[in-house]
Formats: C-alpha cells, sequence, structure tokens
C-alpha cells in the first residue's frame, strides 16, 4: 500500500495544499505571531512575573539539547524562493520557503533539491538577520540535493557533519528548520526507524531514509537532524501527510558523498591523482564515532604519487582544514588553480608524516575512450554509419557501449552493452572526442545530471546520467 508522503519544503502554493504523496518541507511566506505572555504570568503590574531563581545558574536548564542549538545554530539558514505564478495566474509569483545548511564557511550551502528546483531567484537570511543573494552551484535531483553559494565578507560557522552509520532506533535526536516561516523553529524527538524506502510519485522515490517523530512542517526542507552530540546525522525532506509524528530525513552519510561530489564540480581544472574512501569506527565507552580519511588508490604518476602517497595512509589535515569525511576533502581543494601547493599531514602506521601536493591540471594523457572508461565506466568504440542510419536516416553516427563497470557512473544511469549512445546534453556522439568535450566542460556542474539519449535495438531511449560521480 501507498501512503500520502510530503514534501517538506514550505514552499509556498497557498491555495494548493498537501501535495500527494510526499510533503515538501517548504513553506508560505507568513509574518509570525507576536509573542503573548498569558494574564496568569503577569503581576498585579500587568509586568511579566520574574521568578527569584537565576536560570542562568540552574544547572539542569543548561541541557545537551540547549548546548546542541547553540552550537549549531549559526550554521542554519532560511531560504526564500521565488517561483512563476501557476497556470491561473501566470502573471502572479509563488514565494516559497525552505531550510539550508553552511557547509563551508566561504558561504557554500547544501538544501534540498526541490527548494530551489525552478525558481527565479534564491535570497539566504543568515541568524545574525542578514540578507544575501544565492545561486545554484550544482544539484542532484536523484537524491533531492542542491549546493548554493552566497557572497560574505566574513567566514560563516559550519555545521558538524555526523554520520549516519552508526544510527540507533529510539536515540534522541534534534530538528531546526524555517518551520512554515517561523526562522530556527526547534523541536525534538526520536529516531522511529532507519533505512526507510518513501515514494513522493511514479517519478520520484526515496531510499534508506531515517524516520523520526521530532515535529517536521512545511519550511523543514533542507534543514538538520542533529544527535545528541551536535552533529547532522540527517537532512529533513518530508513527511507523511494527514499523519502526526511521521517524518523522514536523507542521511547524513548519503549527504556526505553527495555533496562532496557536487563540491567536486568546483575543481574540474585540477587533478590530485588519488581516490579516497571513508572508515568508521564507533567507541564503545562513549558512543562517539572516529571518523578517517583513508587513500584508496594512488595515481603514481601524479600529484599524490609525486608526493609519495600509499594506498592505506590516513589523511590527517591541511593546514587549518582537518579531514574526516569526503566533503571535508572537497572543501580544503575548493577554488584551488593548478600548480597552487597544499600542505598535507597525514598517518602512515602510526607516523605523522608531512608533504606539500602541487595540484596538476586534469589528466590529458588519457585518451577520450579510456577518459570514458576512467570518468564513467564506459567501454566505448564508434558505431558503423550506416547502423545508425538505418534506425534514424537523420543520425550521423553514435557510440557502441562495449562494457559497463559496476558501480559507475553510467551503470547507476541503466546504460547497457549494446547500446549506441547517440547524444549527451545538446551534443551528439560520434566520436570519442565528443564525449570528452562534455566530460571536460567548464559548465559541467551547471547541466550536470546530463540528459542521454541511445539506442537500444531500434528504440530510443533516455535518461539521466551524473557525470560527476566520484569513482
Amino acid at each position: 500500500m501507498r501512503f500520502p508522503i510530503q514534501l517538506l519544503q514550505a514552499a509556498v502554493l497557498a491555495a494548493s495544499g498537501p501535495l500527494s504523496g510526499l510533503a515538501l518541507a517548504q513553506t508560505q511566506d507568513s509574518a509570525p505571531l507576536k509573542n503573548t505572555i498569558p494574564a496568569s504570568a503577569t503581576s498585579g503590574s500587568g509586568r511579566a512575573a520574574i521568578s527569584t531563581l537565576n536560570p542562568r545558574t540552574w544547572g539542569p536548564r543548561h541541557s545537551p539539547i540547549v548546548q546542541v542549538v547553540q552550537k549549531v545554530r549559526g550554521s542554519v539558514v532560511n531560504i526564500h524562493s521565488e517561483r512563476p505564478g501557476t497556470a491561473s495566474d501566470p502573471s502572479g509569483k509563488v514565494n516559497g520557503m525552505g531550510t539550508g545548511l553552511v557547509i563551508d564557511q566561504r558561504g557554500y550551502i547544501v538544501t534540498n533539491h526541490h527548494v530551489i528546483d525552478e525558481v527565479n531567484s534564491l535570497r539566504v537570511r543568515l541568524a545574525d538577520g542578514t540578507s544575501h543573494g544565492a545561486r545554484v552551484i550544482a544539484r542532484d535531483p536523484e537524491t533531492d540535493l542542491a549546493l548554493i553559494k552566497i557572497e560574505v565578507p566574513q567566514a560563516l560557522p559550519v555545521v558538524p557533519l555526523g554520520t549516519s552509520s552508526d544510527l540507533m532506533v529510539g536515540e534522541t535526536v534534534i530538528a531546526i528548520g524555517n518551520a512554515f516561516g517561523y526562522e530556527h523553529t526547534v523541536t525534538t524527538g526520536i529516531i522511529s526507524a532507519i533505512n526507510r524506502d518513501v515514494a513522493l510519485n511514479k517519478d520520484m522515490s526515496y531510499k534508506a531514509l531515517i524516520q523520526t517523530d521530532a515535529s517536521i512542517n512545511p519550511g523543514n526542507s533542507g534543514g538538520p537532524l542533529l544527535n545528541v552530540m551536535g552533529e547532522v546525522i540527517g537532512l529533513n525532506v518530508a513527511i507523511r501527510a494527514g499523519a502526526q509524528g511521521i517524518g523522514f530525513a536523507i542521511p547524513a552519510d548519503t549527504l556526505v558523498r553527495v555533496t562532496a561530489s557536487m563540491m567536486a564540480s568546483r575543481r574540474r581544472h585540477i587533478q590530485p591523482g588519488l581516490v579516497l574512501r571513508e572508515e568508521h569506527a564507533t567507541q564503545q565507552h562513549d558512543a562517539t564515532c572516529l571518523r578517517n580519511l583513508i587513500v584508496d588508490r594512488v595515481d603514481s604518476m601524479g600529484p599524490a604519487g609525486k608526493l609519495g602517497l600509499r594506498p592505506g595512509d590516513v589523511l590527517l589535515r591541511s593546514g587549518e582544514q582537518s579531514f574526516t569525511n569526503l566533503l571535508d576533502w572537497e572543501r580544503c581543494l575548493c577554488e584551488h588553480i593548478q600548480n597552487d601547493k597544499i600542505p598535507l599531514q597525514y598517518q602512515r602506521q602510526g607516523a605523522v608524516l608531512q608533504g606539500e601536493l602541487s595540484l596538476e591540471g586534469p589528466n590529458n594523457r588519457l585518451a577520450p575512450d579510456e577518459m570514458a572508461w576512467e570518468r564513467i565506466g564506459l567501454r566505448i568504440q564508434p558505431a558503423q554509419p550506416d547502423t545508425v542510419s538505418r534506425i534514424n536516416p537523420q543520425l550521423r553516427g553514435g557510440l557502441t557501449i562495449l562494457a559497463v563497470r559496476p558501480g559507475s557512473a553510467a551503470n547507476r544511469a541503466g546504460l547497457q552493452r549494446g547500446d549506441i549512445l547517440i547524444g549527451l546534453h545538446q551534443w551528439e556522439m560520434v566520436e570519442p572526442a565528443n564525449l570528452a568535450f562534455v566530460l571536460n566542460h567548464e559548465d559541467l556542474a551547471s547541466m550536470n545530471p546530463v540528459r542521454f539519449y541511445v539506442l537500444r535495438g531500434s528504440m530510443l531511449h533516455k535518461g539521466l546520467i551524473n557525470l560527476l560521480d566520484t569513482p
């Protein structure tokens, strides 16, 4: 049985009501109610009664939840969007609201894709009350995540990212968001379940979500779900329409992986020459999670190989940037340019080593067909022109797919051996150099995921492929 799910985009189509299926956590722009003081709480003079106890010295009030809110509040932002009018009122405007997380001090913010999808303008309101225009850097509709950026004169506080690998059903969680326009609304609850699969409609579904009974409302989309350590363990995305206490969040490990891939789009012209993986280990005595960033593979001829890095090395830090996950690494490389040198501290068999990583440009040693295999997992060769023209006389040719690497971007996109790739985005695919052109395109991040067109038998098939997927 399929239940109605509503996305938490407090996106404001006030007259449309909750969506069928998932309800977005984006909400209508409405003025918050003014605070009022009940008559019973006032003295005879009409002033609010004040307790003789000093609440600031009463330790139990400064609970772990209060400490979490104070710790992360500055990293949670409110997102205001403007969309074109509806079909009945095309000249009007629809105001929407959502939430976002600062994941880099330079103004990079992660939120849900449905918060920023098809909007004319975006503005971000920080915890200090300042408002800034925002632009979309990259998006991943499949996981409903997007990366946006604001320009700020000062460094922003960054939200601490945890892991969803050690979640416990029943543990306390805290949600913060722009619920119905009430900025920085805090609610608490527990993890009700993990690995929930929910469907919005026939075209959109979510896998392995966290379920919580913390109150989540339209406007909470893109807001954090936190543990009592103050770490983000999920990104709030949807609620069960018509129910109470059934909300869902994208797990932190998915958030880190996809956001790192989106952040990588900012360094398309540099290549460190290594592949990394994360390792998590939960300590039994205090349930904290130790996270390490491990070197998995090294290009012996690339910058990492020249530095002397080996598989199994643990990356520790670069300057003030410590490494616990893939996103930390991408934050370190972000906005660097070719020939920049970055200090690197790493550990090998217990010994701490130092070095300097000299960043190179894209690996131009790879032939276009090898680049297709390395980057997206496709082994290709030019198709016979008459094979393609027999199916469609307007086509000049295509690329026959000889093999698809398991677990690759091509594999996840559903491409198959024997398909003939005839188009990517707006470009025809006649020779491997056409594919290499798209893979190295400077605007790939804004185009991604890219629409592909293949001939399968005599039928035309199309789909989306994430060309920025990390190997």
